[in-house]
C-alpha cells in the first residue's frame, strides 16, 4: 500500500457555528476512520485547510465528496503526492480560539490554531503538509 496525501483550502459558503463544527468533526472522524483516512482539518474565520492521508484512490474519493459539498466554495488543491508516513495518524480538527470546555473535550479537537508552541512541532515534523498548515495558522489571524 502506498501512502498518499492531499492538502486543500476552501471557503465556507456560510459561517460555521460551534455546534456545526463539532458535528463536522464527529462525522468526519467516523467516516474517515472507516476508510483509513487520517489528517487534520483547520477552520478559521470561514476558511478551511485540510490534509487528507491514506491510500490514493480513497483520499481522492474523500476529496471529491468534499468538493461536491455545498458548504464549500473555491476549493483549491495545494499539495498532493506520495508520502513515506502519515503526518497526522490521529484524525484531528483545529478551530480558532473557541473556548468551550465541551468542544475541547470532543475527541479529535486540536489546539493547533490557538497555540504558539508550533515551532517544536515543526522541528519534530517538518513535512510540507505541516508547513502549509503553519502558513494558514500564521496568515488567518
Amino acid at each position: 500500500m502506498s501512502l498518499f496525501h492531499l492538502v486543500y483550502a476552501s471557503s465556507a459558503t456560510v459561517p460555521f457555528p460551534e455546534a456545526d463544527l463539532r458535528a463536522l468533526l464527529e462525522v468526519s472522524r467516523r467516516k474517515n476512520s472507516l476508510v483509513g483516512v487520517s489528517g487534520m482539518l483547520l477552520y478559521r474565520d470561514g476558511n478551511f485547510m485540510q490534509v487528507l492521508e491514506g491510500e490514493e484512490p480513497v483520499v481522492r474519493g474523500v476529496h471529491l465528496r468534499i468538493a461536491r459539498d455545498p458548504r464549500h466554495s473555491g476549493l483549491l488543491t495545494l499539495l498532493q503526492g506520495a508520502v513515506a508516513e502519515r503526518s497526522f495518524p490521529n484524525w484531528t480538527m483545529g478551530f480558532r480560539n473557541l473556548e468551550s470546555a465541551e468542544l475541547k473535550n470532543t475527541p479529535g479537537y486540536d489546539e493547533f490554531l490557538n497555540d504558539d508552541w508550533l515551532g517544536a512541532k515543526m522541528v519534530a515534523n517538518p513535512s510540507r503538509a505541516m508547513q502549509l498548515l503553519e502558513i494558514f495558522r500564521q496568515n488567518m489571524r
